[in-house]
C-alpha cells in the first residue's frame, strides 16, 4: 500500500485483512465501524518527510514529526525495535482521540468484560472509531446493570498488521511523552500474547521505560531529565492511591455482606476517593486522573489499573539479567509467551529485583 494515494482495491484488501484479524465475537457492525475507521486513518496518511517539508505545515506539528524520526531511528538502533515503515507516515484525523474504549465490569465486581477477536485474543475492552457509537454500546451495557466507562484513546495501533502512522492525536504530548508513547507501541509488535493484557501492556512499558532513559541520557536537557522524573513520582503517587483503594472494593464485594450492604460501602469508597483525589493532600496524585473527577467514578474505571504496571519489576529485572542486551531480552519474553498463564505468571511474581529466578527461561 502507499502512503497517499491507496486504490480501490487495496483498500478493500484492507478491509478484508482487517475483518480477518478482528473476527471472533464481534457483530458486523462492529466489523463494519472498525474497517471504515481503519481505512479512513490510511485515506488521510502523507509520508513524514513530505509534511516537515510542506510550508504549510504548522510549527509545533513539524518539531514534534522531526522528532518521531530521530526516535525511529534510536528506537531500532538502541533498542532494537522493529525497523519498517510504522510511525514514518503522518495523518490528521480533525479530533482529539483516535478512538473511544468501552470497559464494562459487573456492579458488584472488578472483573472486567471480555471481548474476544480471532488475531488478538480476549481484551478487557472494545474500541469504537466513533464517540457516539462508543456512547451507544455504553449505554446498552448501563442497560443491562453493568458498571460502564468511557474514555478516549489518542494512540491508534494494529501491533505491526499494517503501517500505523502518527497521528495528530499523539502530538499532545510533551517530547518525554512523544518518545514514550513511540517506544511503547513498536514493543508490542515484538512481542504480543494472546488473552493476557497485563503481560503485553507490563512489557511495553517496560521497554517504554527503557528507551526513555537510554534517549534522555544520550539526547535530553536536565530540564527534561528533571521532568522525566517528577512524572514518574507522581504516577507512582497514583499507582498507590488507586491500587489501595481497589484493595477496599475488592475485600468489599468478596465479603460476606448483602448486595445492600456492599452498594452502600461502595457508594462511601468512592466518595472518599473522590474527596481524597480532590484534595490538597492528593495533589501529587491527581496529575493522572484529573479526567476521573470529571465523571461518576465506578467499578469500571478500577478494572485496568495494575494492568501497565503489574509485571514491568519484573520485566526489568529480566532485562538486568541479560546485561540490558535487547534481542536476549527479547528472546526471553518470547519464550515466557510460548508458557501456559499459570507457568509465566508463576515465574514472573516471583522475580524480584536482582533476581535470578527466571534463568531457565533463557532460550
Amino acid at each position: 500500500m502507499t502512503f497517499a494515494n491507496s486504490s480501490k482495491s487495496k483498500s478493500r484488501l484492507i478491509a478484508l485483512s482487517l475483518v480477518a484479524l478482528l473476527g471472533g465475537c464481534a457483530n458486523l457492525g462492529y466489523y463494519a465501524q472498525a474497517v471504515n475507521g481503519h481505512s479512513s486513518i490510511h485515506s488521510r496518511i502523507r509520508p513524514i518527510h513530505t509534511v516537515i517539508a510542506d510550508p504549510q505545515t504548522d510549527p509545533r506539528v513539524k518539531h514534534s514529526l522531526s522528532l518521531v524520526v530521530k526516535l525511529r531511528e534510536f528506537a531500532v538502533r538502541k533498542l532494537k525495535l522493529p525497523d519498517n515503515q510504522s510511525f514514518t507516515a503522518y495523518a490528521d484525523l480533525g479530533r482529539r482521540y483516535a478512538i473511544w474504549n468501552v470497559s464494562a465490569t459487573p456492579e458488584l465486581s472488578l472483573e472486567s468484560e471480555k471481548w474476544c477477536f480471532v488475531a488478538v485474543g480476549c481484551v478487557s475492552y472494545r474500541g469504537f472509531f466513533s464517540e457516539t457509537e462508543a456512547n451507544r454500546f455504553a449505554d446498552d451495557l448501563r442497560s443491562k446493570g453493568y458498571d460502564v466507562s468511557v474514555g478516549g484513546v489518542r494512540t491508534y495501533s494494529t501491533l505491526g498488521w499494517f503501517k500505523d502512522p502518527v497521528l495528530n492525536t499523539f502530538l499532545g504530548y510533551s517530547d518525554n511523552e512523544l518518545a514514550q508513547l513511540i517506544f511503547h507501541e513498536l514493543a508490542h509488535q515484538v512481542v504480543y500474547v494472546r488473552d493476557d493484557s497485563t503481560f503485553n501492556e507490563s512489557f511495553a512499558t517496560a521497554v517504554e521505560l527503557e528507551g526513555i532513559t537510554q534517549w534522555l541520557k544520550e539526547h535530553g536537557t536536565e530540564k527534561q531529565r528533571a521532568l522525566f522524573v517528577t512524572t514518574q513520582e507522581r504516577k507512582a503517587a497514583s499507582a498507590v492511591l488507586m491500587l489501595d483503594y481497589r484493595k477496599r472494593l475488592e475485600e468489599l464485594y468478596a465479603s460476606g455482606q448483602s448486595d445492600d450492604e456492599k452498594r452502600a460501602g461502595k457508594a462511601h469508597i468512592f466518595a472518599e476517593l473522590r474527596e481524597k483525589m480532590s484534595s490538597l493532600v492528593a495533589e501529587k496524585a491527581r496529575a493522572s486522573y484529573d479526567r476521573w473527577l470529571e465523571q461518576h467514578l465506578n467499578n469500571a474505571h478500577f478494572a485496568s489499573i495494575s494492568t501497565y504496571t503489574q509485571l514491568v519489576p519484573a520485566f526489568r529485572s529480566l532485562l538486568a539479567q541479560h546485561g540490558g542486551n535487547m534481542d536476549r531480552f527479547y528472546a526471553a519474553v518470547r519464550e515466557l509467551g510460548r508458557l501456559s498463564v499459570a507457568e509465566r505468571s508463576a515465574l514472573l511474581h516471583g522475580m524480584d529485583a536482582g533476581s535470578q529466578s527466571a534463568s531457565n527461561i533463557v532460550p
